[in-house]
């Protein structure tokens, strides 16, 4: 059975970095597009970044765009979320998602929660941006 491990989360300070990592298990991660969502205290998941099987599509909210960068290691069946220059409007919970096949990766990362059951997720990781 698939399942989506993150790491990485913590608490930092405002102009800090972050890496995140999920991790796939029960599956090859080569088989799946990969998202980054969050979603803060009394507000809806928002897509963050979301990278193709290949990598050569990637996708960024123009909230991170130039901050954040995905990566995915296919190897290691791992995939990452590197995080400069936090602001405190980045605090929230990280989740990842698999897609085995999202129409385009921009749909994946701008998907209505309606469709949220359909690709697999993980638990999420806490990310905090002090003062």
């Amino acid at each position: 059975q698939l399942q989506l491990v993150e790491s990485g989360g913590g608490l930092v300070q405002s102009g800090g970095s972050l890496r995140l990592s999920c991790t796939i298990s029960g599956a090859s991660l080569a088989d799946y597009a990969i998202g980054w969502f969050r979603q803060a205290p009394g507000k809806g998941r928002e897509g963050v970044s979301c990278i193709g099987k290949r990598t050569d599509a990637t996708y960024y909210a123009d909230s991170v765009s130039g901050r954040f960068t995905i990566s995915r290691d296919n190897s290691k069946n791992t995939a990452y979320l590197q995080m400069d220059s936090l602001k405190p409007g980045d605090t929230a919970v990280y989740s990842c998602a698999a897609d085995p096949q999202p129409f385009t990766i921009q749909d994946m990362c701008t998907m209505s929660a309606a469709d949220y059951d359909s690709i697999y997720w993980g638990q999420g990781t806490q990310v905090t941006v002090s003062t």
